[in-house]
Formats: C-alpha cells, structure tokens, sequence
C-alpha cells in the first residue's frame, strides 16, 4: 500500500507540474528574448543615426571641396587687354609719360570697367573707368611722373613699383558709369589683370615703341571726336510724329516780325 501511495503521489506532482499555464514556465526565457530585440532595435536605430550623420559630413565635405576648386579654378575673363599684363611707358626722367592699353568686351552682355593704382598721386588714368557694350572696344591712356634714376642703376634699368588693376562688373543695359557700382555689388567684381610696368627706351626703336605710339594716337584721335558736339541731322522728330524743321521756326519768325514791323509803320 504505501508503494502504491508513492506512486499515486509522483504521478500526481507530474500531472500537476503539466497542469501549470504555459506563460508561467515561459516567462525568464521571453523576457531574456525582448531585451534581446531592444538591443537589437538599438543597434539598428544607432547604426542609421551614424549612417545619417555620415551622409550629412559628406554633403558637407563635397560642398567644401566645390567651393575650394571653384576657387582655384580660373577667372573667365570678360574684357580682352592688349597689351595683356603690361604698361609699356617711354622713358624720360623727371617727365610725365603716357602709356595706352585697348580693352574689348568679349561678352554677350554690358561690362563696366575699373582702373586702380598703387600710386594714385602720380599716376592717373583716362578714363578711370566706363561701360562698354558687347563687343565694344577702347584704348585708355595712362599718365605716370618718372622718378630720376639713382645714382648706382642705369636710366633705363630701373624699376617700378606701380601696379596698375583693371576690375570688371557685368550691368544691365546701358547705364552711366559711376565708380560706386563696384562698391554696391563687391561680390560680382572680378580682378582682370595686374599690370606691371615696362619702361621703354626711347633712342632704340622697336616694335614695342611703335605699337604704342600708334596706339597714343589713335586715343587722342578718339579723344578729340568725342569732344566735338553733335552734328545737327535736318529735322528731328518730337514726341508722336512732331517734325520741327529749325528753317520753318526761323522762317515763321522773321514773318511775324515784319508784320510787327508793317503794324508800327501804319501806326
């Protein structure tokens, strides 16, 4: 009897431990597994925050590095200078000399332009700046006082320090050239070309010389053109299809003055 107790007694421990729900003999291992897909989810999540934070510094660095060789790329020019760099000036001691350079609009729109110097006591430019239109051209003149040379150098060897700059700015339309436009719109002004200068002797000819007296002349040329007045054109158009004729004024008016005249003498 008391085996058979025993018996009954394990078989009813066994029935009862299967008769237990089956969340409370689950329950350590799914806690074990949901803090093991936290941490999953955590990873996950960190691994994108990094992903995004390595897109962003990328955009950032290829953003630097545009702008970097963006700036080391060089200026498209939008005026053509002849001579290209240089100022080439006759040299004669204690004397103000003159030098020319032409400069052309190569582009499709209206360029404005700049002259700057690191002397601007003794050094002056005409004109010291304008407006030129596409493809428009002009030969500026350049005035410099020559320093006598030292003692210990020869005439023709010496050196100046003088720089001369040339500055653009691109405009719109036809306007009047004021310096001011380049101070109003720094940011889109462009360094064209820093000019050194060249002295040229005088008592050997060369095709330099030439060249710039030829180019002297055709400035002054221009110069004295553009002093004269405009010539009058025959009839000018005023308003909507209003013809002045300056003979038919004068006309209707020495009429009336002999009317004027005829009335004081019947007087």
């Amino acid at each position: 009897m008391e085996v058979e107790s025993e018996k009954l007694g394990s078989v009813g421990k066994v029935w009862s431990f299967c008769r237990k729900p089956f969340w409370q003999t689950t329950h350590t291992p799914s806690s074990s597994s949901s803090s093991t897909s936290y941490n999953v989810h955590n990873v996950h999540q960190q691994n994108q925050n990094n992903l995004q934070s390595v897109d962003r510094s990328g955009q950032h660095s290829s953003t630097t590095v545009s702008s970097v060789a963006k700036s080391l790329l060089p200026t498209k020019r939008r005026l053509r200078l002849d001579p290209a760099n240089k100022l080439y000036f006759p040299y004669e001691p204690g004397k103000q000399v003159r030098s020319a350079i032409a400069i052309e609009n190569t582009c499709k729109s209206h360029v404005a332009f700049k002259f700057q110097t690191t002397a601007p006591k003794s050094c002056y430019m005409r004109p010291p700046g304008g407006v030129l239109a596409p493809g428009e051209s002009i030969i500026a003149t350049v005035f410099k006082f020559v320093e006598p040379p030292e003692s210990n150098e020869k005439p023709i060897e010496q050196k100046s320090k003088v720089k001369f700059k040339i500055m653009s700015l691109k405009v719109q339309g036809e306007i009047d050239y004021v310096p001011e436009l380049f101070d109003e719109q720094r940011d889109q002004v462009a360094i064209e070309q820093i000019l050194r200068v060249i002295f040229v002797d005088l008592e050997r000819p060369s095709p330099v010389l030439d060249k710039l007296k030829r180019m002297l002349a055709e400035a002054d040329a221009a110069l004295e053109v553009r002093k004269k007045p405009p010539e009058e054109k025959g009839p000018q158009v005023a308003g909507e299809g209003l013809v002045i004729d300056e003979w038919k004024e004068r006309r209707e008016r020495y009429l009336l003055a002999q009317q004027q005249v005829q009335g004081v003498d019947s007087v």
